[in-house]
């Protein structure tokens, strides 16, 4: 299982090497979950199979940006190593709102192709240098460190 973040990076770059186009280049790999705050993760666990039940409703994905696009693609469960790609999207048109940037875990909100309404995904402050590269390819995002108070980038 891959623990550090050099490792899974080099993990998702060698799966999406074996699909990507010639001169393709790999800028920066994000680690990220769904659902609710995982602030949200002690309340419940107090309350008895809730914990649990929300824990096993988590997915996990890799946002890895390149020199044309996001590549979206799954991560294990138990391993963190990355599984199939569920979404390319190209740079300019990346379908992200919401974007939050919060001391610990910062959260956007992603637009996945044939669902219905966006979907929340957290990113852990270990992720944070990271997350700012892949702010780089949302259209009209503020440069890190210009937040409001609010700590949110853009409303889209």
């Amino acid at each position: 299982m891959a623990i550090r973040r050099a490792k899974q990076k080099a993990q998702v770059i060698e799966k999406l090497s074996q699909v990507a186009p010639p001169g393709e280049t790999f800028i920066a790999c994000v680690h990220t979950e769904t659902g609710p705050s995982p602030w949200l993760n002690a309340l419940f666990d107090e309350i008895p199979l809730v914990g649990l039940v929300v824990a096993f409703t988590r997915k996990f994905y890799f946002l890895t940006l390149t020199n044309t696009s996001v590549v979206v693609n799954t991560a294990s469960r138990w391993t963190n190593r990355p599984g199939e790609v569920v979404a390319v999207f190209p740079r300019s048109a990346f379908p992200v709102s919401k974007i939050k940037r919060a001391r610990v875990w910062s959260s956007i909100y992603l637009q996945f192709p044939g669902e219905k309404f966006p979907r929340r995904l957290n990113i852990h402050r270990y992720w944070r240098n990271e997350f700012d590269q892949l702010l780089t390819a949302v259209p009209n995002a503020p440069i890190p460190g210009q937040a409001s108070g609010s700590g949110t980038y853009a409303q889209q």
